[in-house]
Parts: structure tokens; sequence; C-alpha cells
């Protein structure tokens, strides 16, 4: 893995003393390296990540993993509404539309192991963007490969799932971490994570592995 330090000017304390515990993963949304470096790097843009993956491997390091990164926004994953002061963010060079080409995969596989274990983070926390903000983000996509990660131990993924009823999927959705949503938005978060390859309403499907994933990890087991 070949890093590179980019310092951004856009970094901050975390708010009352708070540690990470959770990785949220991006796309830039922009298919230039520099592009995204700059945007991130400018104190008008007020937007930041404690790293950024190129399509070729690279890795920037902007933000120290003790401080705070700009990179969340509005959002929630469980009990948690500042994920800022309580996540490593880790922005993807990519548009949204493409998929995520083997060096940037297997440079994020050799950085997340690090970013685990110093700070004790559990797969099922390695979140996306959308997981925590459905409302207002689709990073990182249904391109992205989560099941990929789910096989080194670096995110979750659940193999097999009996069909559920669809009146319990909101409910199994906040249990398992998502914040509340309109529906289809909420769906559409679920779906781009772990079905996307589903179409159509929600259905017994979605609404089993949304129950099997808040049975086996639920974002507060007590």
């Amino acid at each position: 893995m070949r890093l590179v330090e980019r310092p951004s000017p856009n970094q901050g304390e975390r708010r009352g003393g708070a540690r990470p515990d959770m990785v949220v993963l991006h796309y830039t949304g922009m298919r230039g390296l520099d592009d995204a470096l700059d945007r991130l790097c400018d104190p008008a843009a007020a937007v930041s990540a404690h790293y950024v993956i190129a399509a070729d491997g690279a890795v920037f390091a902007l933000v120290p993993e003790r401080r705070r990164a700009w990179h969340a926004g509005a959002g929630g994953w469980g009990p948690v509404t500042d994920v800022n002061s309580r996540s490593i963010g880790i922005e993807l060079v990519n548009p949204g539309t493409a998929p995520f080409p083997e060096p940037q995969m297997a440079a994020l596989e050799a950085l997340l192991p690090g970013v685990l274990d110093r700070w004790r983070v559990p797969p099922e926390r390695v979140i996306g963007h959308a997981c925590m903000a459905p409302e207002r983000k689709d990073d990182p996509g249904p391109r992205f490969d989560w099941r990929r990660l789910a096989r080194r131990g670096l995110a979750i993924w659940p193999e097999a799932a009996e069909a559920a009823d669809a009146e319990d999927f909101a409910g199994n959705a906040r249990r398992f971490g998502y914040p509340e949503a309109r529906s289809e938005r909420l769906l559409a978060a679920f779906r781009a994570r772990f079905r996307p390859w589903a179409e159509g309403p929600l259905s017994p499907a979605d609404a089993g592995t949304m129950a099997a994933l808040a049975r086996r990890w639920p974002v507060d087991p007590a």
C-alpha cells in the first residue's frame, strides 16, 4: 500500500472526547483524483476525510485518525448522531456509476485491518454513507463489492436468510442501525448494500435479510 500525506485543513477535535468506533465508506462522485483532493483540502468546501484511495491504489492521508474529519454530515447509526466524531471516513475516487478497480479495492483491504485494529472497530460497524444517511446519500452505491470485504472479515454479509414479513422490515432496520427514513429511501440504501440485484417493491426476501441482520448484528446488543 502506497501512502501519501496530503494534510487537509478541514479537521477538528472529536466532540466530547469521543473515539472512532465505526468506519464510513464513500465514493467521491468525481472521476478525477485531483478534483477530489482539491475539494477535500479546500477550506471553503468545509469537507474532508481521513483517507482518499485513488483508482490506481494510492492512499492519501488527509486527516489524522485521532482527529475529526467532516465527511458524514447529518444522519446516524443506532444511537450515534454525530457520526463525524465517532468514525473514520474513507473516500474512494469513483463517479458513482463505475466499477471499483482492483488496485483500489486491494488498497482498501490493506488499509482497513490497521484501522479496525487500532480503534477496535468490529466489521459490522464498517458502513456506507448511504447506511447512515439514506435520505441524502447513495454512496458507495450498488457497484461496491461489500461481499468481498466480508470474506476478509472487514465487513459483514448475510449469506442466507429465510423470508420474513415485510411489515417487520422498518423495525428490524432500526434494530440493525439504520436511522429513520422514508420507506423507499431505506429500501434503496439497504438493497444497494445487501441485495443490489433486487428490484420492485419491498419483498419477503428483503425483510428476511433485514431480520437476519438485526438478529445477528444488532446495533445495541442489550
